[in-house]
């Protein structure tokens, strides 16, 4: 983040509606809509032009669930869904739109039916896709707004660039434990306030800083606070109502129940988007030197199991963190967690008589202390492909998993 360029925020003025009015509500939507029909600076035309306006959501997962079905309740006429996943009982925690009944549905399919459930007027479109550069620009094109709850930085700066290129303003929202992070990035928004993510984060941190929610975890209810807050932005500008988080950041602690909004100034000397480019080598997704250290040291969950039967059983390193060792464990693996390992401060305690084999959940931490072991001498050092995850889907199928 770039604090050189941010301080407390100056008033601005409300930005014109986004969106134009649609056909006539019904006698059915004035009872439905009523307690927005009189609100002054909503009423009657507010509700039209949310009944005509077009808007895609990034990810049916943590913030698209609440930011989904405030949008479908407030009558956003229609609403399109990206998303490819399926739906697993880790979601449930926060993924409010999903059920038990939903376990092993396509997310979108979830995502359309409780929509449908609690208003059945909203068209909702499903794109049951990855976004891919290659059609990203067409796609945002048929929507008036984008609202991006997806959960990594590749996926972000894909939708940023994608929405710059298609002129739509780009509603932003990210959390991660207690904290969660909010702002609308619209290059092409009127008068000369055009910003976009890249103002913000010119450069997607360093692979690995950064822990995903799968990997750092999120406290669920934090998901409907961030997700109420896009939502409210999403109607904002669709209705040309008061101040838009339009170059503001709006950041929440939740242990301190603390908001704080600070200014994103334009950025002088960033990167004029063109065209869309390779996220994933934009973003490092796998640092250089780990995925130089994977090649060719790499070990299935099968030829982990059969070296622990033989008669010269590997040291096995867990390099997650404590929390994630009490889930659970391949047995007989020692706790060193990754960053005391590239650290060097838990060299004196690895092995020198024996092969070491490091895990992590999904095989992305394992491959950076990988590296460091290889650095350090440890030259015949291995990981596990897949981490813990693919050990429990393909020899543990009874161990718990998160």
């Amino acid at each position: 983040m770039q604090a050189e360029r941010m301080a407390l925020p100056d008033a601005v003025t409300a930005l014109p509606p986004l969106v134009e009015p649609g056909d006539e509500l019904t006698r059915d939507e004035v009872a439905r809509y009523s307690r927005h029909l009189i609100i002054p600076d909503v009423g009657t035309t507010g509700q039209r032009r949310l009944k005509n306006a077009r808007v895609l959501v990034m990810g049916a997962g943590g913030l698209g669930s609440p930011t989904m079905l405030y949008l479908a309740a407030a009558g956003v006429g229609t609403i399109g869904i990206v998303d490819f996943d399926t739906v697993d009982e880790s979601n449930l925690q926060r993924q409010i739109i999903h059920g038990v009944a939903d376990l092993n549905r396509p997310k979108t399919h979830s995502a359309r039916d409780s929509i449908g459930e609690l208003n059945p007027s909203v068209n909702v479109v499903l794109h049951e896709q990855r976004l891919e550069p290659a059609d990203a620009v067409d796609l945002f094109s048929r929507y008036d707004l984008i609202v991006d709850g997806t959960d990594n930085f590749a996926t972000r700066y894909l939708c940023n660039d994608a929405a710059v290129l298609a002129g739509k303003p780009l509603v932003w929202g990210s959390i991660y434990r207690f904290d969660g992070q909010v702002s609308v990035f619209w290059e092409a928004a009127p008068d000369g306030r055009g910003v976009n993510l890249r103002d913000l984060y010119p450069q997607a941190p360093p692979p690995g800083t950064v822990p995903s929610c799968a990997e750092g975890g999120v406290l669920g209810v934090l998901c409907a606070s961030v997700g109420s807050i896009m939502a409210t932005e999403a109607i904002k500008l669709i209705c040309g109502l008061g101040e838009s988080l339009l170059g503001r950041l709006m950041t929440y602690d939740a242990l301190a129940m603390n908001y704080r909004t600070l200014r994103i100034e334009k950025d002088p000397a960033g990167v004029q988007i063109t065209a869309l480019i390779d996220y994933d080598e934009f973003c490092g997704v796998v640092a250089d030197d780990a995925a130089a250290a994977a090649e060719g040291a790499t070990w299935t969950p099968a030829e982990l199991r059969a070296a622990l039967d033989g008669p010269e059983p590997p040291a096995v390193i867990d390099v997650r963190e404590p929390v994630e060792f009490e889930i659970n464990r391949i047995p007989g693996a020692v706790l060193i967690p990754r960053d005391e390992v590239i650290g060097g401060r838990a060299l004196g305690d690895l092995p020198h008589d024996r092969r070491i084999v490091v895990y992590c959940k999904t095989g992305v931490r394992s491959a950076q202390a990988l590296a460091a072991l290889h650095r350090e001498g440890f030259h015949d050092a291995v990981h596990l492909g897949g981490g813990i995850a693919a050990w429990a889907s393909t020899v543990d199928p009874e161990m718990p998993v998160y």
